[in-house]
């Protein structure tokens, strides 16, 4: 497996997105701590756009988080792509590479995050799918607990799990890393009728890699869409502030995707995931003493 240096647990990411690479390579030194970016979207791109890539990953440590390698599908694994996921995360010296524990391909891409059945014959499947992407890849990965919106009926005659015992015994199975998004529990638990910081304790510590925050949009009381186009909301803040103590603090980046304000706008959220992580190491300081 790749040896890479972790990120410190104390770090605040942003997502590199094309349309704030000028913004980006004009930042203040020190305004974020680490770059996230899709090499579903970057292999390959040369020109302006792959000169500006280069220049931010030789200044600012990167991670990386995929799109398309449909973890939970039954199409084969797609070989290609993944020789050459490893060698632009092996140039770029990725710290951490995730997927999403979904599926998005069936007959050609759907352009979407599927939700897989919550089985024990899922769990098997995506499972090994996972240990065969890390094989691949020589490095460990996280996988991405998604936001979804309908649920699979129960099959008859099997037993079905909850959410959270569907991805603690992924993990396990696969022995695999997590990528814990708070803004989808926190989207997930209303739509669906359940206690976001009860699934949240659920989660297991050890496990946890990193975070995601991101802002949603309300359409009703009750349904809340997961668009990473709006500012965080406070529940999530609160939220990640839990997990923080629940789980300890791990390197978290703000997701953004479109309707971008000014970057310094954006860097108010990332030094708010700052203060967060500062505030929960002073709480478990005088906590002990």
């Amino acid at each position: 497996m790749t040896s890479i240096p972790p990120l410190p647990a104390a770090s605040a990411g942003l997502g590199l997105r094309r349309a704030l690479l000028d913004a980006l390579l004009d930042a203040p030194p020190g305004a974020f701590d680490f770059l996230e970016c899709a090499p579903d979207n970057w292999i390959g791109v040369g020109g302006r756009y792959g000169e500006a890539l280069a220049e931010l990953s030789s200044r600012h440590r990167l991670t990386c988080h995929g799109l398309s390698l449909s973890l939970g599908g039954i199409e084969p694994l797609d070989r290609t792509f993944l020789a050459r996921t490893r060698r632009f995360l092996d140039q770029h010296r990725a710290a951490l590479y995730s997927e999403h524990l979904s599926y998005c391909g069936d007959d050609g891409h759907l352009y979407d995050l599927m939700p897989l059945p919550f089985t024990e014959e899922a769990v098997a499947h995506v499972a090994a799918r996972i240990a065969q992407a890390q094989d691949a890849l020589g490095r460990r990965i996280a996988v991405e607990n998604i936001s979804y919106y309908a649920m699979h009926p129960p099959l008859p005659g099997r037993a079905a799990l909850d959410e959270a015992q569907f991805i603690n015994a992924v993990l396990e199975q696969a022995d695999c890393d997590l990528l814990l998004d708070v803004n989808n529990i926190h989207v997930n638990a209303i739509n669906h009728g359940y206690d976001a910081r009860g699934f949240l304790a659920r989660m297991p510590s050890a496990r946890i890699a990193s975070y995601h925050v991101a802002g949603h949009y309300d359409e009703a009381e009750d349904l809340k869409v997961d668009t990473h186009g709006a500012p965080v909301k406070d529940d999530v803040w609160s939220l990640l502030a839990e997990a923080y103590r629940l789980h300890g603090v791990r390197p978290t980046l703000l997701e953004r995707d479109f309707n971008f304000p000014p970057l310094p706008v954006l860097l108010d959220e990332v030094r708010r995931i700052r203060d967060v992580q500062a505030d929960t190491a002073g709480a478990a300081a005088r906590a002990h003493g």
